[in-house]
C-alpha cells in the first residue's frame, strides 16, 4: 500500500462507500423535494449532513485516509450544497441571495485550484474553517426546512437554521480568504 503525506491510495474503504453514498442521495433529495416530499426530503437531508461527519470518524479511527477520500468527500459536501440550496431556493425556502453567495465562493476556490494545477500545484488541503463552515450548512438546512412547516417547532427551527446558516457563510467565506493567501504562498514560493 502506497502512502501519500499520510493518505494511502486505497479506493475501497468505508469512507469512501459512506461518501459514495452521500453521492448518491444527491439526486434523491433533489426528487423528493421538487415533489413537495418533504418530510422524506428533511430525513434524506439529515442523513446526508450526519454521514459527512461520519466520514470523516471512520477514515481516521479506522486508519483509511485515502487521498481518494480526501478528495470524494470535499465534492460530495460541494455538490450537496449545491443542489441543496437551489432547490431550497426554487421551493422558496431559502432567498437566491444566499445561493449567489454560496456559489460565487465555490467559483473563485475553483478557480485558484485550476491555476494551482496549471502550475503543476497538488490541491490545497482542507482548513478547519472550511470544514466548520460546510458543518454549519449542512446543519443549516435541514433546520430552514423544517422551519417551513407548521407550529412552534418550524419557528424555533428557523432561527436555529438561520443562526447556522449566516454562521456557515461567513467561516465559508473566510476559509476562501484563507485558501487564496495559502495559494498565493504557493506559487510565490514557487516562483521563488
Amino acid at each position: 500500500m502506497s502512502e501519500q503525506a499520510g493518505a494511502s491510495t486505497r479506493v475501497l474503504t468505508v469512507p469512501n462507500l459512506i461518501s459514495l453514498v452521500r453521492l448518491l442521495l444527491v439526486p434523491v433529495f433533489a426528487v423528493l423535494l421538487v415533489q413537495h416530499r418533504d418530510g422524506w426530503a428533511l430525513v434524506v437531508l439529515a442523513v446526508s449532513g450526519a454521514s459527512d461527519w461520519l466520514d470523516g470518524v471512520v477514515a481516521r479511527r479506522w486508519n483509511q485516509v485515502s487521498r481518494l477520500g480526501q478528495l470524494l468527500d470535499p465534492a460530495a459536501d460541494r455538490l450537496f450544497i449545491l443542489v441543496t440550496i437551489v432547490t431550497l431556493a426554487w421551493r422558496g425556502v431559502v432567498p437566491w441571495w444566499l445561493v449567489i453567495v454560496l456559489v460565487l465562493r465555490d467559483v473563485l476556490l475553483g478557480a485558484v485550484q485550476l491555476v494551482l494545477a496549471r502550475a503543476g500545484r497538488r490541491p490545497l488541503p482542507v482548513h478547519l474553517a472550511g470544514k466548520a463552515g460546510t458543518f454549519a450548512l449542512l446543519y443549516a438546512f435541514p433546520l430552514l426546512l423544517l422551519g417551513h412547516f407548521h407550529g412552534p417547532l418550524a419557528a424555533a427551527a428557523t432561527v436555529l437554521g438561520w443562526a447556522f446558516a449566516l454562521w456557515g457563510v461567513g467561516l465559508y467565506w473566510f476559509s476562501g480568504a484563507l485558501y487564496a493567501g495559502q495559494a498565493r504562498r504557493v506559487l510565490a514560493a514557487r516562483g521563488a
